[in-house]
C-alpha cells in the first residue's frame, strides 16, 4: 500500500475527493474488479474503472496482493459493559473489531449490568459507549419473562432486535423464556416487524442429558446434544409461522436441523440463521481434554457436523457467519483445573473471523467473495443497515486492505480483547488485515471515531 502526498481538490470538481483508494483487486457488488474507489464526507462517492482518473486528497494505490473489502459488520458481539467491564469493554473490543477488519458491530443485551431489557438500560449502555468506539455500534434489547409491555419502548428507542434465550443463559439477571413467553413476545414483535433472536437449545432435553463433569470434553458434548438443539429451533419455526413474526436462529451448531430449516424457510417462515467461526474451523475430536478455552454453548461438534455446516452455508440454508464473541476473565474459564462443569462458555474470535474463516473457505474452494458475503453483506442485512456490508455508492465508506495470501501464527499477545484467552494460539491462519477505514478514515487504535447506531437511521 502506498499513499500519495495530500493535495487539495479544486472545488466542485466531481472527479476530486477526500480519499481515493486504486487498486486491481476491489470487491464491488458483482465482483473483484481493477478499480478507483473515491470517498467523500465518509460516503462512497463513486466508483470506476482502474484509470478512470479520480483524484483524492489523500490517494493510495493498493500493493500487490492486497485487495479492498468493505468492513465486516458483526451482529453477535457481548461487549458486556457497564456492569463486567473487567471481562470486555467498548475500547478494547471495538479496537479488537477493527484489527480484524470489523468496522460495525452489535453488541448483545448481556452480560453487561444491567441487562438492556428496559429504557433506562439502554439509555445506560450507551452513556458507557459513548467517546470511547472505535468502530460502528449498534444494539440488541432483550426479551425476558415480564418485560413484553417494554419491547415497543424499547424498538423506538433503536435497538435492532431482541435476544431472547429458551435455556439458562448463565446470568441470573437475564432469565429465559418459556415457550409460551416466547410465542406472545415474537407476536408482540410481528405487530411493529421486529425481529427476535434467540438461543435455541431446548432445557427439558438439558436437563435430561448426562452432567458435564471433570476434564473430559467428551463429558461436555454429550451434557449439549444436538437434541436440545434441534427440538427448540422445531418449536421456534412453528411459533414463528403461527405469529407472521421474523425469527433468527443464533450461532447454529446442529447440522442435524438444516432439513427442517429449509423446509421452513421453503414454507415462507421469516426465518434466518447464523453460525460461527468456531463451528466451522474448530472440530470436537481435536480439542485436548481440560481445554477449556474451547468450550461454548452449543458445543463444538464433530467434523462431519462442521462439513454440514458449511454445505448449509453454500446452498443458503444458513445466512450468515459472525463471532458470538464471548469473553470472560481467565478465572472464569477454569484454565488451572480445567474443569468443564465450572468454566464459562464462550469463545473471543472478533479480532480473528475473517482469517479463520477465510483459511478455511480457501482450503475448501470458497471464494473470499463468498466470505464476505457472509460476513458482511448478509450481517448488514439481517440488522437492516442499509449503509453498511457493501463497497458501493451511497454506502459509508468501512473498507479494509487485506492481504489474502499473508499468513500468520496467532498469539495471544497480538489480541487486543481485553482478556486475550483463545483456543486458537500457534494456529497458522492465511488472511492479514493491513489496514481498516471507518467512514473513510484509518481506524489507528488511538483515536475512537466509532458512532452509536439507531434502528432506522443507521
Amino acid at each position: 500500500m502506498n499513499e500519495s502526498p495530500r493535495t487539495t481538490p479544486a472545488v466542485g470538481d466531481e472527479k476530486s475527493f477526500d480519499l481515493v483508494i486504486r487498486g486491481r483487486n476491489i470487491l464491488r457488488p458483482t465482483g473483484f474488479a481493477a478499480a478507483e474507489v473515491g470517498v467523500r464526507y465518509g460516503v462512497i462517492a463513486a466508483i470506476g474503472p482502474l484509470g478512470s482518473g479520480l483524484r483524492g486528497q489523500t490517494t493510495i494505490e493498493l500493493g500487490a496482493g492486497e485487495t479492498l473489502i468493505p468492513g465486516l459488520v458483526d451482529t453477535h458481539v457481548h461487549v458486556n459493559e457497564p456492569g463486567r467491564t473487567e471481562w470486555e469493554g467498548f475500547a478494547s473490543a471495538t479496537r479488537a473489531a477493527a484489527a480484524g477488519g470489523v468496522t460495525t458491530i452489535i453488541d448483545m443485551p448481556l452480560n453487561s449490568i444491567p441487562a438492556t431489557v428496559d429504557p433506562a438500560a439502554l439509555h445506560l449502555k450507551r452513556s458507557a459507549a459513548e467517546d470511547q468506539t472505535f468502530v460502528d455500534v449498534g444494539f440488541w434489547g432483550g426479551a425476558i419473562p415480564g418485560n413484553k409491555h417494554q419491547l415497543r419502548r424499547l424498538h423506538e428507542g433503536g435497538v435492532f432486535g431482541f435476544k431472547a434465550f429458551l435455556a439458562d443463559s448463565g446470568v441470573p439477571e437475564f432469565p429465559c423464556l418459556s415457550p409460551n413467553e416466547l410465542e406472545e413476545g415474537l407476536a408482540e414483535l410481528a405487530s411493529f416487524d421486529a425481529l427476535m433472536i434467540v438461543h435455541a437449545e431446548d432445557p427439558a432435553t438439558l436437563d435430561g442429558a448426562p452432567l458435564a463433569g471433570g476434564r473430559g470434553y467428551a463429558s461436555f458434548l454429550a451434557s449439549r446434544p444436538r437434541e436440545a438443539e434441534n427440538a427448540a429451533i422445531a418449536d421456534v419455526i412453528e411459533r414463528a409461522r403461527r405469529t407472521g413474526a421474523r425469527a433468527h436462529i443464533l450461532h447454529l451448531s446442529s447440522a442435524e436441523a438444516l432439513p427442517m430449516i429449509a423446509a421452513a424457510k421453503r414454507d415462507g417462515v421469516r426465518l434466518t440463521v447464523e453460525t460461527c467461526p468456531h463451528y466451522l474451523t474448530l472440530q470436537s475430536e481435536e480439542i485436548p481434554d481440560g481445554a477449556t478455552t474451547f468450550k461454548c454453548c452449543p458445543p463444538i461438534r464433530e467434523g462431519a457436523n462442521q462439513d454440514l455446516l458449511w454445505q448449509g452455508l453454500l446452498d443458503g440454508t444458513i445466512d450468515c457467519i459472525v463471532s458470538d464473541h464471548s469473553p470472560s476473565t481467565p478465572d472464569l474459564k477454569d484454565l488451572e483445573n480445567g474443569d468443564f462443569a465450572i468454566a464459562w462458555g464462550g469463545v473471543s474470535s472478533l479480532q480473528l473471523g475473517l482469517p479463520l474463516v477465510w483459511t478455511e473457505a480457501r482450503r475448501r474452494g470458497i471464494g473470499l467473495e463468498q466470505v464476505l458475503h457472509w460476513m458482511s453483506e448478509q450481517p448488514a442485512r439481517l440488522a437492516r443497515l442499509a449503509r453498511k456490508g457493501q463497497l458501493a455508492p451511497g454506502y459509508d465508506a468501512d473498507m479494509v486492505i487485506f492481504a489474502p495470501d499473508q499468513s500468520f501464527t496467532v498469539e495471544s499477545t497480538g489480541l487486543h480483547h481485553k482478556n486475550p484467552i483463545t483456543p486458537y494460539p500457534g494456529r497458522h491462519l492465511t488472511g492479514a488485515v493491513r489496514s481498516t477505514y471507518l467512514r473513510g478514515l484509518p481506524v489507528d487504535g488511538t483515536t475512537p471515531t466509532g458512532r452509536l447506531l439507531r434502528r432506522g437511521a443507521a
